[in-house]
């Protein structure tokens, strides 16, 4: 019973350890809050800018790979994530 329970517990530490934002995700309207969201989601933020009338956050994940994080301005929801350049 030991073995299982040590293997359930093993086998959720990837999902944890790489937790990101997710498409539709509430982050924020405005860089205080959208910092704080994407940083509790594991996405440690360089940097934000215009982009296509979206609000691009550039971050990185736990193991350091870079992200695009795309945010509606207007609701402060995530529409859309790419692997950064």
């Amino acid at each position: 019973m030991k073995s299982i329970t040590l293997a359930l517990a093993l086998s959720s530490v990837p999902l944890t350890v790489f937790a990101m934002p997710a498409v539709g995700d509430l982050v924020g309207t405005n860089p205080s809050d959208a910092t704080a969201a994407l940083e509790k989601s594991g996405c440690k933020v360089s940097d934000f800018e215009p982009e296509g009338g979206q609000i691009e956050a550039r971050c990185s994940d736990t193991g350091g790979k870079a992200w695009e994080v795309y945010i509606d301005p207007k609701s402060g929801k995530v529409s859309q994530i790419k692997e950064g350049d």
